[in-house]
Formats: C-alpha cells, sequence, structure tokens
C-alpha cells in the first residue's frame, strides 16, 4: 500500500449499477481518509480489419470514446453525490481492466472494484480478474457487494498467520474511522486445526483445543484496544468451516476483512474455494489484505 500523502483511493468504473456502487463506497472511504478519490475507467479500442486484412486496434467510431467519457463524468457525479466535499478526478486509461486496475494499486492506498461489471469489468467475480486483482494488487482490495447500506461491526478473520495480522490492522482502523465495534472471528474445527486432516494436532482435548484457539486470537489482537481505545472488540470463537462461519457473520456486518493467505482454518485464502466463496456469498463488502504490504 502507498501511504504517501498523495495516494489516492482508487475505484474502477464502467458504468453498471455495481461500479456505481463502488463509486459511491470508494468517495466515502476518500473523505474519511482525508485521501484524493482517482476513478478510472479501462479503455478497448474496438478491432478492425487493416487494409491487408490483419487486425489493426484503433478509433474507427470516436462514439465509443465519447461513451466512455460519459461512463467518467457521471461517475464524478456519483462520487459527489455521495461525498460531498470529496477531491475526485478521472483517468480514461488504454487497455483491459486487470493489468490497468494492477498498475494503479502500486499508487493507491485502496482498490475499490464492484462485484460485476459490464464491458471490461465483464464476469469480473465469475472468472479470473477478481482472483488476479486480490492475490496481486499492490494495495487492499474492496469488493463492493452485498447489501445496499450494510451496518453493523466491522469482521475481520483471525488466524494468527501474517495475513491476518494485516488484515486486523485495516480491520480497526476502518472501525475507528467509522466508529463503528470490531468483531474478531477464529474459526476452528476439532479435525482440522491446522487445514490438515491427516495430521493430529497436539493437544486433542476438544477443551483445550478451544483453549487454545483463545490464546491465538487473543494474541493477535494484543496491543490494538490500547492503540484505538474508541474501538469495541469482541471476540468469538466459533466452531465450523472458515467460509461458512465468515458468510454468516457477514449478514449481520457493513465489511467483511480477510488476510491473504492464513493458516489453520483459512488455509490457501487466496488460492481455493475459501475467498470464493467469500467474495461470491458474503452479505457484505468485502476487503483482502495483502499480508506484504502495511495497512496502518
Amino acid at each position: 500500500m502507498n501511504t504517501e500523502a498523495g495516494a489516492a483511493v482508487v475505484v474502477g468504473a464502467d458504468g453498471s449499477a455495481s461500479s456505481l456502487a463502488a463509486i459511491r463506497a470508494a468517495a466515502v472511504d476518500a473523505v474519511e481518509r482525508g485521501r484524493p478519490l482517482r476513478i478510472v475507467h479501462a479503455f478497448i479500442w474496438a478491432e478492425l480489419s487493416g487494409p491487408d486484412g490483419g487486425i489493426v486496434y484503433g478509433p474507427h467510431d470516436t462514439r465509443m470514446r465519447a461513451d466512455a467519457e460519459r461512463i467518467l463524468a457521471a461517475s464524478l457525479v456519483e462520487a459527489e453525490k455521495a461525498a460531498p466535499g470529496v477531491h475526485a478526478t478521472t483517468a480514461l486509461v488504454d487497455g483491459n481492466p486487470a493489468p490497468v486496475l494492477l498498475g494503479e494499486s502500486r499508487h493507491a492506498v485502496l482498490l475499490v472494484i464492484g462485484d460485476r461489471g459490464l464491458d471490461g469489468f465483464r464476469s469480473l467475480l465469475l472468472g479470473s480478474v477478481a482472483l488476479h486483482l486480490t492475490t496481486h494488487a499492490a494495495c487492499p482490495v474492496l469488493v463492493v457487494r452485498g447489501r445496499d447500506n450494510a451496518t453493523g461491526p466491522i469482521v475481520v478473520g483471525v488466524d494468527g498467520s501474517a495475513g491476518s495480522a494485516s488484515a486486523v490492522g485495516f480491520a480497526i482502523e476502518q472501525a475507528a474511522r467509522r466508529k463503528t465495534g470490531l468483531t474478531a472471528v477464529r474459526a476452528w474445527d476439532a479435525l482440522d486445526v491446522w487445514g490438515q486432516r491427516d495430521t493430529m494436532p497436539l493437544v486433542s482435548d476438544p477443551g483445550d483445543l478451544e483453549a487454545e484457539e483463545h490464546r491465538v486470537l487473543s494474541e493477535s489482537l494484543a496491543g490494538w484496544g490500547q492503540r484505538y481505545p474508541e474501538v469495541t472488540i469482541q471476540q468469538e470463537i466459533v466452531r465450523g468451516r472458515p467460509a461458512a462461519v465468515l458468510i454468516e457473520q457477514s449478514q449481520h456486518a457493513q465489511l467483511l476483512v480477510t488476510g491473504d493467505r492464513g493458516r489453520g482454518g483459512f488455509a490457501g485464502l487466496l488460492l481455493g474455494s475459501v475467498t470464493q466463496a467469500v467474495l461470491h456469498h458474503a452479505d457484505c463488502p468485502v476487503a483482502v489484505v495483502r499480508s506484504s504490504r502495511a495497512t496502518v
């Protein structure tokens, strides 16, 4: 994440309803952070037949670019309506959405995208683009989905890994800005404490296992209460599979925060089914925070 004073909140725009929801969320976040907002539309030229019969790319019909500019203009209006006083700019960038937004993330404090898009953002959460962004973006990625105007606490998944440590920092900072509470959740399964059903844990008594889970959760949150005394932190140990637990928690949250990779119940968070399940089925926006980037 770029922590320089001028680093912006970046949001992808394509004119879809999902994109407009992302723009509203990004505008509010930018104002809360005291950061500028950069609204980006990835523009792909139409394929044309060249004089030699080959494929060339170019402005055969300037109406396409005019449409793109109208999308940005409407997006700017939406941002200013959602967060009066936001310092927002727009950018029309040639290229495919994934590489364009990945490039933007290198200079951003946060990248915001909608859960489904049109044109260049088609199939955003149905194929490789969303997974690519959440895996490789150089800053946290906020995927806006679920309930409109979701309320409740910030929920963060905790497993004691470096990834969840970064997620905790991001989540409590969000809770402080939004003046709400933080619920830190650790999911565990007595048969799968470290994500390996063929490896028996050193502690096998269910009571001892749960006590160990409480210890890991408490250690993961150590120091944050002193740093953010205004945030009420609630700890929850939930027995169950991580994806199901997080999706259930999202029904009562305004934001769900996860790390990029985990251990224990959150193993392979961005590598397999857990991330896809959360991104597809969470009932509130989801923020994915990479462990290799400091968030606070």
